[in-house]
């Protein structure tokens, strides 16, 4: 066969082979395309982008209290961003991003080629727009077939969006280290300011970190990121986007990124975790990522008030129990400057001490003078027999008093809460739980589980009046004996004072918090009828013993139930339940929850059911003699160093537990109730005449300072069923207008004594000049009247 022939036919077959093989690889790359189509998200997704945003939570007045959440991000409109930093990520990512329509060939060709000559794959080629498909829509491991993905999807993304929307979405995405997502967030992180006053330099240095968020961060690393900051300029130079004396001056520019966190406006981390929790408890997960604004109850000055009132309270008590540590030394220790800030107290070390000040320096290297009278306390300790406490080169803790001097101070062991209600909403207006949440995150204001003591002693004698006995009532307040089967030996309740001062009335009883009167009050109404009366006020039967200790507040509460029982005497007798959250909006501001409480109505019919109004649990003739009888604690009582408000409206009850374990002091207005605690967490003693009046009281009239600055005093007004009679105090009888021995007393219509007693005023004796005597629970059974 001629070669000619032979060549002919060779060539046949080669043009049908190369023919075969190309159809074929036309139909398998038609086939491979459609289903690889069909396994490629939508790009309309990214018309309703979802851009993971922390939880924030705010006061009522719009002051950061926390925020929660592993991505840092604020979105922000492409209008928004300078064009400056647009420019500086082209030049950094994509010189020809306006000119191509999602794909850069050359870039990819020089990907190809280096992969051919070296043999690695490494990431090259992509565009702004391939990066935001694969940020968004189809993740970021390195494989072919991704890259071949990112090319599709890019191309469907320029036909449908403009490189306007592209950037805004790319630039709000991408992530920038330090938990920073988008430019807005980077611009916080490293440079404390908004992104609109960032200088050239700076919009460089965020430019280049999308290369490799660690490895240039300023951070973590700030030569290398040094390094790149100055090629994303020269880039821009070389594009033409600067001028070189721009350049030149960019060049010169220092790095100035540090950490720059957005810091938090009101301290209240209590009410911070509160919320989360809440916010958890109602959107799972999504909580941390969904961008809500949640504006809660808190109010900026009366939560500043009651974190220095808890702060102050408990150091006064510290410091009336003596310094305790041992000093220690710069020679003692290496890490001075690693000692945590706790609470309100600093580290610091004397370095001069004079007659009249103690001068002291500060981890930040800042001196500060403490005038003698606040380290009297400290000096006066002698901890071995010299005063080794004050001396230079010692390390102390000081804390700033209100008056901006500084004092020595140390951190207290004892703990307390303190929690403010508006009285006829329940909204939370201040709660703190502790000296230090981030030493101890129990919440003691909500968590803890202490006896109420005396400040539970008003349920009763709401139950006591409820079943016809007034304040003017006379109970002997004399020895008792309880036999309780539940215990070994035999309960003889006393007093505070270990006195008894025999027949005492309702009034006087409530006003100096007698014991043994509570406890023959409770005796004689019955367990039952005071259990349900607690029950009323929101207790559960679990908190409320089957013993006449209840009498004394032996169950348990806490701090915020409290304020919630005491609200009930400020509002009207209404029974709110306490709320923090006030409204949860999205990023957008769109309104997804709006409080709306049941509320105190006290000229509303008691009769109403639903329309907002909180469930009436005392009829008004009973909340106004308790009101009555409450405000008196504090113009006669065991509060009257609440005087110093100046007021006549407040009321409230002092509260101390079996070996002064427990401080409380649960006092109101008719417009804020507020209960103050100080106790040891392990349940110690406080200490010998640590009452509810000297511990807790101090903190509650602190706050009130402040609470009550712009709120007028409320006079009581006598609702219907209420009378007035002109009575002797100490039998109970009517007196003769003009005596002495009389005063006028509150009755509910048809309670009051219709008959005169003996002359003589205070002897107690009956009509027919004999001594009544005490039935055996301790209630004078004459006169009548005077009982019902």
């Amino acid at each position: 066969m001629p070669k000619r022939s032979l060549f002919k036919i060779l060539l046949k077959w080669f043009f049908f082979t190369a023919l075969s093989g190309l159809l074929c690889l036309t139909a398998f790359g038609y086939f491979f395309y459609n289903r690889l189509l069909e396994t490629l998200p939508d790009i309309k997704t990214l018309q309703h982008v979802h851009y993971e945003t922390p939880l924030k939570i705010y006061s009522s007045d719009k002051r950061l209290i926390g925020q929660f959440g592993e991505q840092n991000r604020a979105p922000i409109g492409v209008d928004q961003i300078p064009k400056l930093l647009i420019k500086a990520f082209v030049a950094a990512e994509d010189e020809h991003f306006f000119e191509h329509r999602g794909v850069d060939y050359k870039g990819l060709l020089r990907a190809g080629l280096q992969l051919a000559l070296t043999g690695e794959k490494k990431q090259g080629g992509s565009t702004i727009t391939m990066q935001l498909t694969r940020n968004f829509l189809i993740g970021k491991e390195k494989t072919y077939l991704r890259k071949l993905k990112e090319i599709i999807l890019a191309l469907r993304v320029e036909r449908e969006y403009s490189k306007d929307k592209i950037l805004e979405l790319y630039l709000n995405q991408i992530y920038l280290g330090q938990r920073s997502y988008g430019v807005s967030a980077a611009a916080e992180t490293y440079y404390g300011r908004p992104l609109q006053s960032l200088s050239l330099a700076e919009f460089a240095m965020i430019a280049g970190l999308p290369k490799a968020p660690s490895a240039y961060n300023p951070i973590a690393n700030e030569a290398r990121a040094m390094q790149r900051r100055n090629y994303v300029l020269r880039r821009m130079r070389e594009l033409g986007f600067i001028s070189d004396q721009d350049f030149e001056n960019a060049l010169k520019q220092p790095s100035t990124a540090k950490l720059h966190y957005r810091p938090v406006e009101l301290d209240a981390p209590y009410v911070a975790e509160m919320t989360r929790q809440e916010m958890v408890s109602r959107y799972g997960e999504k909580a941390y990522t969904s961008g809500f604004n949640v504006y809660t109850t808190i109010t900026s000055p009366l939560q500043t008030a009651a974190n220095q009132a808890l702060a102050d309270a408990l150091h006064r008590y510290d410091e009336r129990h003596g310094y305790r540590a041992a000093p220690s030394t710069l020679m003692q220790t290496s890490s001075f400057d690693d000692l945590p800030v706790i609470g309100d107290t600093f580290p610091a070390v004397i370095i001069r001490t004079t007659k009249k000040a103690i001068t002291a320096r500060l981890q930040n290297n800042a001196l500060i003078d403490i005038p003698e009278e606040n380290a009297q306390w400290a000096r006066n300790t002698r901890l071995t027999g010299k005063d080794e406490v004050v001396s230079v080169n010692n390390i102390i803790r000081v804390r700033q008093l209100p008056d901006k001097t500084w004092a020595i101070t140390q951190v207290p062991r004892v703990e307390g809460a303190f929690v403010a209600l508006k009285a006829d909403t329940g909204a939370i207006l201040a709660l703190t739980g502790g000296f230090d949440f981030f030493r101890n995150k129990f919440n003691r204001a909500v968590q803890s589980k202490r006896q109420p003591g005396s400040g539970f002693k008003p349920i009763i004698y709401t139950a006591a009046l409820e079943e016809g006995f007034t304040p003017a009532t006379i109970i002997n307040d004399e020895p008792i004996v309880i036999d309780d089967p539940h215990q070994e030996i035999e309960w003889r309740p006393e007093n505070y004072s270990r006195n008894f001062v025999g027949p005492t009335s309702l009034r006087k009883a409530l006003i100096h918090s007698s014991n043994v009167i509570s406890v023959r009050l409770l005796e004689t109404i019955g367990l039952e009828k005071a259990i349900s009366t607690a029950k009323r006020f929101g207790f559960s039967p679990r908190q409320l013993p089957r013993s006449l200790s209840l009498a004394l507040g032996s169950g348990y509460a806490s701090p915020l139930q409290m304020a919630q029982m005491y609200a009930v005497f400020a509002n009207g007798g209404f029974l709110v339940n306490p709320y923090l959250i006030e409204r949860v909006e999205t990023k957008e501001g769109e309104i997804v929850f709006q409080a709306a409480p049941p509320a105190a109505c006290s000229h509303c019919d008691s009769r109403a059911d639903g329309d907002g109004l909180a469930p009436r649990i005392l009829a008004p003739p009973i909340h106004f003699l308790m009101n009555s009888l409450l405000r008196d604690v504090v113009q006669h009582g065991t509060a009257t160093d609440a005087k110093i408000l100046s007021r006549t409206d407040l009321a409230g009850k002092t509260g101390t537990t079996n070996d002064f374990r427990d401080a409380w002091f649960n006092g109101y207005t008719p417009d804020i109730a507020a209960t103050a605690w100080v106790g040891f967490d392990n349940f110690d003693s406080l200490g010998e005449r640590e009452t509810g009046g000297k511990t807790a009281l101090p903190m509650w009239v602190e706050f009130m300072k402040t609470a009550l600055q712009n709120l007028p005093e409320t006079p009581m007004v006598v609702p219907e069923g209420i009378v007035q009679a002109f009575i002797n105090p100490a039998t109970g009888f009517l007196e003769p207008a003009g005596s002495k021995y009389g005063m006028l007393e509150y009755f509910q219509s048809g309670r009051a004594p219709t008959n005169l007693g003996p002359s003589g005023g205070e002897s107690g004796e009956d009509y027919d000049g004999n001594k009544s005597s005490p039935n055996g629970k301790g209630v004078i059974d004459k006169p009548v009247e005077a009982l019902f």
